[in-house]
């Protein structure tokens, strides 16, 4: 019988739980489950919303078949405990600072005493997942970013993260890097989106999609895309010669505008030289579930279990 296993995406609006077939790397999609939530809930509330939704998910595959559960989870978080660190300064799930998730998940869904539940950074579950069964698989070095409510990024070598040394950023990761008056995670964000063509047509929008919209037709709106474009390849392009990136993998809600800043992000890379291919997640959300489901592997377990505490 083959090992399944659990992946979890922790949104800010919403808990989705699906079951992967480790060895066959697929979906068992009829085991899909989502619930939306308050994530300023009191922390009962938040426990209880995670663990109904588990449980559908949970007997649709049978727990005697379970190697374990796995989440994609947003920091700041202490990935090795599985204690979220989340305050008032970071809006969201204030209210669960310091629980322990695995013990109080293992107590609601009664599962054994020392059944997996394990924990990684959402932005490098999505990378993991698109290196195990997506647009990254057979590269031996991978750059996989989401560009959405944040900016997310994960370097993998051989299907690890690299979170230190010399070949990336500290922590492995690109959002706090400085990045004109701000930071990067200020400028390649759906608020950094909005926020510069607010700026530029004096409207006021309130999202992504809004000013998508506008691009089809308005040239503040498409000059707003290629100014993100050309600016998030002068953001990667030194990292990515740094590291040896062989494939550039995006995916989060801004990529599926990647008609509108895709050629000004590769026209600086061909003129550099950089011949990393650029793929658009076809995963999308689903990859940070495939990926934290291999935390259930032993095997991958070991390997990557080290790295935790500098994530």
């Amino acid at each position: 019988m083959n090992r399944i296993a659990i992946g979890v995406d922790v949104g800010g609006s919403h808990f989705s739980s699906m079951a992967f077939d480790l060895d066959k790397k697929n979906f068992l999609r009829d085991s899909f489950s989502e619930n939306d939530l308050d994530n300023h809930a009191p922390a009962s509330e938040i426990i209880d919303v995670w663990g109904s939704t588990l449980r559908k998910t949970i007997r649709k595959v049978g727990l005697g078949r379970l190697e374990g559960i796995g989440f994609a989870m947003p920091g700041p978080f202490d990935y090795v405990k599985g204690i979220p660190l989340f305050t008032g300064e970071n809006q969201k799930y204030e209210n669960i600072y310091g629980i322990n998730i695995s013990v109080a998940l293992r107590k609601y869904l009664e599962l054994p005493i020392g059944f997996p539940i394990r924990f990684i950074n959402d932005a490098t579950a999505f990378a993991i997942g698109e290196d195990w069964m997506g647009n990254a698989e057979g590269f031996d070095r991978s750059l996989a970013i989401t560009l959405g409510t944040g900016f997310g990024a994960a370097f993998l070598d051989n299907g690890l993260p690299v979170v230190s040394g010399d070949r990336v950023p500290e922590m492995g990761c690109l959002y706090h890097l400085p990045f004109e008056d701000g930071t990067a995670d200020d400028y390649f964000s759906t608020r950094g989106l909005v926020d510069r063509y607010n700026g530029k047509t004096g409207k006021e929008v309130e999202g992504g999609r809004e000013v998508a919209e506008a691009a089809q037709s308005e040239e503040a709106a498409q000059e707003v895309y290629h100014d993100f474009g050309s600016k998030l390849a002068d953001l990667l392009e030194p990292w990515m010669s740094k590291f040896g990136v062989q494939v550039l993998v995006i995916g989060g809600n801004i990529s599926r505008a990647f008609n509108l800043f895709g050629p000004a992000l590769k026209d600086p890379f061909r003129q550099k030289g950089v011949n990393t291919e650029v793929r658009i997640s076809e995963l999308k959300e689903s990859a940070a579930m495939a990926g934290s489901s291999r935390l259930a592997d032993s095997k991958f377990w070991r390997r990557v279990s080290p790295l935790l505490k500098e994530m």
